[in-house]
């Protein structure tokens, strides 16, 4: 099993807010997850995210990777 760390898109039409999570390489994008591990909101202004940061390191410890748009945050 292939770790990620990523981006799961809530929110509304047009109005998207995402979550953080852990989730295995082969899921969807919204599908189902190991933990939530922090939020993100895009649309605010400052944009703003909080994070679970000692469990996001958790994971990059035992090999997950993080995506592009994980990894800028």
């Amino acid at each position: 099993m292939s770790l990620k760390l990523r981006l799961a898109r809530t929110g509304t039409h047009k109005r998207p807010h995402y979550w953080i999570v852990a989730a295995d390489s082969r899921s969807p994008r919204d599908g189902r997850y190991l933990e939530k591990l922090g939020t993100y909101d895009p649309k605010s202004e400052p944009r703003t995210s909080q994070l679970k940061t000692d469990r996001i390191h958790f994971y990059l410890d035992r090999g997950a990777t993080p995506t592009d748009a994980v990894r800028e945050l």
